[in-house]
């Protein structure tokens, strides 16, 4: 039995002061308010629950002050992301991603969602193990504390009637059978979601999405959806339909699905993935940084479908910046203020953004919930003066706020530091194997 004395904390009713929780087993098995400290473990500044990142390519790390020296678009950056794909190895891609996950975890990130295409070697040629890349990965979330939904992602096309390229070859199965055959040797635990993803329509031929989207029937799907004007114009021609209509038709869209980006809309799409529940997972600053453009989040909310959160290339690695840029963005947008609160937005990045990853009992402090916490600092620059409100959260603090982390029942960062790893140096180390 482990005991924390909380000195503000966001509980399902708000926030609330003095703050004491039990866990035992990984779990709270008490919630107490008005508490004193007792000999808990102090938890100072304002607890949260643990954060979901529900969008995340690891690899993407590598490029991160690399892709901005000269102008371009998404697909101008996407071959320099084939040159790092080129490069890894289970083994290098283990090390790198056991650096991102403890970049995500130092931000308050208990659970990731890894859309994970990269499977195979060089040329196609399969590992003697034909999971070893997806292997590396949840190895690398497990070592480093992180909880992770493996979206293993079926990739099959280069392009809507194109032949994969040469990069290109490392992500497919061939079709979909395949791929799900492949899956199939996959296994979960208590703290390994294995999920299922199709990379978009581009990716995956129109006959085969419906196959993709049956494989798995009881588990996460995820889809890149409307990204880039261009994939949307690929569509059309091709099929006469926009991608979320062939989404529709093909049965991919409900209450497990989440659409990844959501970007590049019709009406009458935002009124499928409303009506089916489809989450929308929202990138900002992927988004911005790969000038897709901004998704209508308020019209998908109204219609319906919940929003989620990703870091997606991890240009930044800041669930709290991801929230607010949700509504900064719509700002923009719509030249006014006001269309998401602070509440729905930690709604979004904590109890909706584990759901749609497959962990419905986390993301809230309460009995029986997955015990994760994180402590953010009222007292820095950035959130003295604040209040202490889950305004201060959303809308003042950044990743470099978090001084603790607590992912089931077990303290993995304190005073901002991982416990058991140095970040830093494992992010350079990591980094420079497959960059130079």
């Amino acid at each position: 039995m482990t005991s924390y004395w909380c000195a503000r904390a966001l509980l399902p009713g708000g926030i609330a002061d003095n703050v004491l929780v039990t866990i035992v087993d990984g779990r709270f098995t008490a919630v107490e308010t008005g508490a004193d400290p007792g000999d808990a473990t102090r938890l100072d500044g304002l607890v949260l629950p643990g954060l979901a990142n529900c969008h995340s390519h690891a690899f993407h790390r590598a490029l991160r002050g690399r892709t901005q020296t000269e102008r371009g678009t998404f697909w101008t950056w996407r071959e320099q992301m084939y040159a790092v794909a080129s490069m890894l190895t289970p083994e290098s891609y283990y090390a790198l991603a056991r650096a991102v996950y403890g970049e995500m975890l130092l931000a308050g990130i208990t659970a990731v969602g890894e859309f994970h295409y990269l499977h195979h070697a060089p040329g196609g040629r399969r590992y003697d193990d034909h999971n070893a890349m997806g292997t590396a990965l949840i190895a690398a979330a497990r070592d480093v504390g992180m909880r992770i939904t493996l979206l293993d992602t079926c990739y099959i096309a280069g392009g809507i009637d194109q032949p994969l390229n040469s990069v290109q070859e490392r992500f497919s199965d061939g079709d979909a059978a395949s791929w799900a055959a492949r899956v199939s040797l996959l296994t979960g635990s208590d703290d390994v979601v294995i999920g299922a993803a199709a990379h978009s329509v581009r990716g995956v031929p129109q006959e085969q999405l419906g196959a993709v989207a049956s494989a798995f029937p009881d588990v996460p799907l995820h889809i890149h959806l409307s990204e880039q004007v261009g994939e949307n114009a690929a569509c059309l021609d091709a099929y006469g339909r926009t991608p979320a209509q062939v989404l529709d038709e093909a049965g991919f869209l409900s209450g497990r699905t989440s659409a990844v980006h959501a970007t590049h809309l019709t009406d009458v799409d935002v009124g499928l993935l409303g009506s089916s529940a489809t989450y929308s997972c929202f990138c900002p600053t992927t988004e911005r940084d790969l000038a897709d453009g901004i998704g209508p989040s308020v019209a998908l909310r109204d219609a319906g479908s919940p929003l989620t959160l990703g870091s997606d290339s991890h240009a930044v690695i800041d669930l709290f910046e991801e929230m607010r840029a949700v509504e900064l963005d719509e700002r923009l947008a719509s030249r006014e203020r006001g269309h998401w609160s602070a509440s729905e937005l930690l709604k979004a990045a904590t109890t909706d953004g584990h759901r749609s990853l497959g962990f419905a009992d986390a993301g809230m402090i309460e009995v029986g919930a997955r015990a994760d916490l994180v402590a953010v600092r009222l007292d820095s620059a950035r959130t003295a003066g604040t209040g202490g409100t889950v305004e201060t959260a959303v809308f003042a603090a950044s990743a470099a706020d978090v001084t603790d982390v607590i992912t089931g029942g077990r303290h993995v960062v304190a005073g901002g530091k991982h416990m058991t790893m140095d970040v830093t140096a494992e992010l350079e180390a990591s980094i420079a194997a497959v960059t130079e």
